[in-house]
């Protein structure tokens, strides 16, 4: 059998570096984002088709998600591993709490940008800075 490589897909803006589809899997795709730092909201967006699973592999995250115009805080860290499931008409959003954390996360269907629905981070009137403890 001959090895095959993967086509990943890289991604980077001002808040994350990303890894999109980084597995050859005909349903859905898995992606790896790292967030370098603390400073900025990767936030508010929902599918309205797309089901997400998000799972802190490294670090830290203040994760956001919106229910029936109400928002609930998760805490996703490397020190108590837990995936978390986001379904669509849910908006959601994530913020690292400590610099270069790693969110690993699989969609149930293949990204179409399409069904993807923004809004700016402070719609819902949330405060997304974390009290030290």
């Amino acid at each position: 059998m001959i090895q095959q490589w993967c086509n990943m897909k890289f991604y980077e803006d001002d808040r994350i570096q990303s890894l999109h589809d980084i597995f050859p899997i005909k349903e859905g795709q898995i992606n790896i984002s790292i967030a370098r730092n603390t400073n900025n909201v990767v936030a508010w967006h929902k599918h309205e088709i797309q089901k997400d699973y998000w799972c802190c592999i490294k670090g830290s995250f203040k994760v956001g998600i919106v229910d029936n115009g109400k928002v609930y805080w998760k805490y996703l860290s490397d020190k108590d591993f837990q995936a978390l499931s986001i379904f669509p008409g849910q908006y959601h959003g994530y913020r690292a709490l400590e610099p270069n954390s790693i969110m690993l996360y699989y969609l149930d269907q293949k990204y179409d940008k399409n069904d993807e629905f923004k809004k700016p981070p402070g719609y819902f009137g949330e405060i997304w800075e974390s009290e030290n403890k």
